[in-house]
């Protein structure tokens, strides 16, 4: 196959030297070599190229303009792995792990690995009680701007209308084009559509099937294939043919942190991701692409510099804003949008970020057994991402049927209840020269997301417009039910940001106050306040007790919801 590639920088050559040309039998089930030559012909034609320099160039890559303005997203997991409902998303691997919990579900529940392995849930998943439009319903009350779906997880199976794959829910199971109808839903919520790929790590993550009698073993086996077969990176292995539902089931790393491990991804594997992540690109035209770690691995390099330039090219063609969120070091500095999954950082950044992050502690999909957060730690968790200058995606699992759980749909409500009265410290807002005051600070990092108990004086800030929003988090004094009925809430609120200049201590504030108000009181009273050197003091209690009457001071079955100061200079 030939290929015309523009004259790109010498240090660049070695992107497109890693792609091999495609073989004359495409080994996919409907791919064509053809389909490799467009992916490389947009993706070197223009104006972004896939290489370092090209990639990290601009500004705008990173942050599209909505992005920042819009702060809040919701994703969605949801899939095969949700029909048994049990432990977590990652069921699809660890239902082959023998002595786990979800081996022995798989066996008590559904029967024997060999007769009934994961791909027997393809008939299960029909997806009867699916409403894209009733999801986003939900989704759009709660104050979500933005929605990522994801597209396929780890297990392979595609949500979407695909031409390299059988394995796909309008084909099987649902029979349904999921992202096409959720993308449809999106759009007409006036929201931004986004989506997310995880299919990097289905290179391994259905290899413990090859361990013993199980349906992913026999397929092997009856593979008479022989060059299907071999070894590779040290490993022997017997091949399962592309286009099988666990192709390629190759040996899990030791460690998944590992960017160099072996055996590495096959040129067959990486050409067949690229092919199905543009094929998402081109079919739904995302405004931002998610994927998970393992792009980072080694041996995706040239593939993800390919597919950033054919994605960000055709999003040019489109006259479209998008980026694409990633992880660690998966792409170039400023090549896309950083995400610390399940975290964050405990201060304002200089550049935009976003956390992902679930409703429950324990899972991504739903299970019968999830340890779901309390909307107000949600909701403190999006102050701190917003005043640390980042966006928050929350996820969401829907049940197996495509209902959403009422307690799912609870949270959602809560959320949005508060997003409709303090919405305006969160939205087009932008991290204030002071981002924290209190003794208590958020975590930082990922997968680092315990409960924290805050305290009236731990108050977060943001601006707009020339205004600055002080959301103090726990304005009864506290987190837990244990505040919830109290029937006295503070009289003064202290925000020492705002305490007096003088030569011997330098606020973060000089100037002179003009009025103050809070977020939700039905009489947008100007708050009587004064200053000192202590800083500057509120008086709140009216001002909360109309809150109180009017079903503006927002509270959950777990606490008084964070309250928002307006403050406004001359």
């Amino acid at each position: 196959m030939s290929q015309h590639i523009p004259a790109m920088p010498d240090r660049s050559s070695w992107i497109l030297s890693a792609i091999p040309a495609a073989q004359s039998k495409a080994h996919s089930l409907r791919a064509t070599p053809a389909l490799l030559d467009e992916i490389v012909r947009v993706a070197t034609q223009g104006p972004w190229l896939p290489t370092q320099e090209s990639l990290a160039r601009h500004e705008q890559l990173s942050t599209p303009a909505w992005f920042g303005r819009d702060k809040f997203g919701i994703f969605t997991h949801w899939g095969l792995y949700t029909v048994p409902e049990f432990a977590n998303e990652w069921y699809s691997r660890n239902l082959y792990i023998q002595g786990t919990d979800e081996f022995k579900h798989q066996i008590d529940t559904f029967g024997a690995h060999a007769e009934h392995g994961y791909q027997s849930f393809i008939p299960l998943f029909t997806a009867q009680k699916f409403n894209a439009h009733e999801w986003l319903d939900a989704f759009a009350y709660a104050g979500a701007r933005y929605y990522f779906p994801v597209a396929e997880h780890h297990d392979g199976f595609q949500m979407y209308a695909s031409r390299l794959s059988h394995f796909n829910a309008v084909e099987m199971g649902p029979k349904r084009d999921i992202i096409g109808e959720l993308r449809e839903a999106t759009l007409d919520h006036g929201m931004h559509f986004a989506t997310s790929s995880h299919r990097a790590e289905h290179w391994w993550f259905m290899s413990h099937g090859m361990e013993f009698d199980s349906d992913i073993r026999r397929e092997a086996e009856a593979n008479t294939n022989t060059e299907r077969g071999g070894n590779l990176d040290g490993f022997e292995y017997r091949g399962l043919k592309h286009g099988s539902f666990y192709w390629p089931a190759m040996p899990e790393p030791a460690s998944h942190m590992d960017m160099q491990s072996k055996p590495y991804p096959s040129d067959e594997y990486l050409q067949d991701w690229l092919m199905r992540t543009c094929e998402i690109i081109d079919s739904y035209q995302p405004e931002m692409l998610y994927f998970d770690w393992w792009i980072g691995h080694e041996a995706f390099k040239p593939y993800v510099m390919l597919m950033a330039a054919y994605y960000y090219n055709r999003a040019a063609q489109w006259g479209r804003d998008v980026s694409i969120c990633y992880k660690e070091n998966a792409l170039p500095w400023g090549a896309g949008m950083m995400d610390v999954e399940r975290g964050g950082y405990n201060q304002a950044m200089p550049f935009h970020w976003q956390t992902d992050t679930s409703i429950a502690y324990n899972s991504w999909d739903y299970t019968s057994t999830l340890e779901y957060k309390p909307a107000g730690e949600i909701i403190r968790t999006l102050i701190n991402v917003t005043s640390h200058n980042g966006n928050l995606l929350l996820n969401v699992g829907p049940r197996a049927d495509g209902s959403l759980a009422q307690k799912d749909r609870d949270i959602l409500h809560t959320i949005g209840s508060w997003m409709k009265v303090n919405g305006e410290a969160i939205y087009d807002t932008i991290a204030w020269k002071e981002s924290d005051e209190g003794p208590t600070p958020a975590h930082s990092g990922s997968f680092n997301e315990a409960a924290i108990d805050y305290t009236s004086a731990d108050i977060r800030f943001t601006s707009r417009a020339g205004i600055v929003y002080a959301s103090v988090l726990a304005p009864a004094g506290g987190v837990g039910p244990e505040h919830l009925h109290r029937s006295v809430l503070p009289e003064i609120i202290t925000v020492k940001a705002y305490r007096e200049y003088r030569d011997e201590d330098h606020s973060p504030f000089h100037g002179v106050m003009w009025r103050v108000s809070i977020l939700g009181d039905p009489q947008n009273a100007d708050l009587p306040f004064t200053r000192d050197s202590e800083g500057l003091h509120v008086q709140v209690d009216d001002a909360l007790a109309r809150m109180r009457a009017a079903g503006t001071l927002i509270t959950s079955d777990e606490d008084v919801l964070p309250v928002v100061l307006r403050l406004e200079e001359k």
